[in-house]
């Protein structure tokens, strides 16, 4: 199949890499009404990674939506990571996925064995969930695009949102950052094939794990890192709960290619989107361009980002280590005392 179809051709940008830039979202979202309703937990006026909706004092909805165009040219392939992403809006909530839709568009001229091998993909990644995919909607396009709305369920008590960070929170992070740099090399033919095998096994290993292994601790916020990078989805929860963080760079996880191919200037156009929207609120310090640009990057199916009462963070960390697939202890959350939001060092 991957011989037959090369999807990246048919795409102008690829996964996460096409949303629209974080600071652009704000502007288009920012007059519109919010209706109130006192179930609603969590809105889109939030910037958070889905919406809650309180159904009993026992019970609220989690729903969110995702889908981008193809960032790998195998169909089952990117059909795979694209429903493990949209899945990870649920488990950054705290949520369990339940019920699923698809969405997609197709180009005429896309076999339909193709067409079949990306659903393949999502609705074996949904089941491994334990989500159920009912149904969906689809469209002709000229650019393929395929992804998931889903519903899950989680305590009104429990949910998990970016905007509860508590000064001397301690910062855990589940993958590895660097997979926009990677794909974006892919499509020239300059990233290895170790480093595309890393990741796509990082792009389709769901975050069930970490979540499930997250909730057994006293976790404030949470965010998963996707599009905006670890710089804008961290930038929303500092200004989400009014706090600082401090990030020690040489603690995270950069895969190492990524860092090279930074320093040769292979870079995705949403690195340059994120850097506009947080860079003002960012201290560098002396932390190298390169490897700034890596906490800049894009993330397609990133990890979860956590910040967990202190007292928590040892066990927590300790636990990740074996449900996660790069379990980083990577800073900290301090009172905000103007200025910049986010200190690298």
């Amino acid at each position: 199949m991957e011989n037959e179809v090369k999807l990246t051709k048919l795409a102008n940008c690829a996964g996460c890499g096409a949303k629209v830039g974080a600071g652009v979202l704000a502007q288009l979202l920012g007059d519109l009404k919010v209706l109130r309703d006192p179930n609603l937990l969590v809105g889109f006026d939030k910037s958070d990674d889905a919406s809650v909706y309180k159904v009993t004092d026992d019970l609220a909805l989690v729903q969110t939506v995702d889908f981008f165009p193809p960032i790998h040219d195998d169909p089952y392939t990117f059909g795979q990571i694209a429903a493990t992403n949209a899945l990870s809006d649920v488990y950054a909530m705290g949520g369990e996925p339940k019920l699923a839709l698809n969405i997609m568009a197709v180009p005429k001229s896309l076999p339909s064995d193709a067409v079949h091998e990306m659903l393949r993909g999502g609705y074996e990644k949904a089941y491994e969930a334990g989500a159920i995919i009912t149904g969906g909607h689809s469209i002709l396009d000229n650019e393929p695009k395929y992804g998931l709305a889903v519903t899950g369920f989680v305590h009104p008590d429990k949910v998990l949102t970016n905007s509860g960070a508590l000064p001397g929170d301690v910062l855990l992070l589940t993958k590895p950052l660097g997979i926009g740099i990677l794909t974006t090399a892919a499509k020239v033919g300059m990233a290895s094939a170790d480093s595309m095998a890393l990741a796509v096994r990082l792009m389709t290993t769901l975050n069930k794990a970490a979540r499930d292994v997250m909730v057994k601790y006293r976790v404030h916020a949470c965010t998963d890192v996707t599009g905006f990078s670890l710089m804008g989805h961290g930038l929303e929860m500092a200004q989400g709960s009014d706090v600082e963080l401090h990030l020690d760079v040489d603690a995270i996880d950069l895969i190492p290619e990524a860092v090279e191919l930074a320093r040769a200037g292979v870079l995705p156009e949403g690195m340059y989107r994120n850097r506009k929207f947080a860079e003002p609120y960012v201290d560098p310090g002396q932390v190298e361009l390169a490897r700034q640009d890596v906490l800049y990057d894009p993330q397609t199916s990133g990890g979860l980002l956590i910040a967990v009462e202190p007292s928590d963070a040892d066990s927590l960390y300790e636990e990740l280590k074996g449900a996660a697939p790069s379990a980083q202890r990577i800073g900290t959350v301090a009172p905000y005392r103007g200025g910049a939001r986010i200190f690298l060092c």
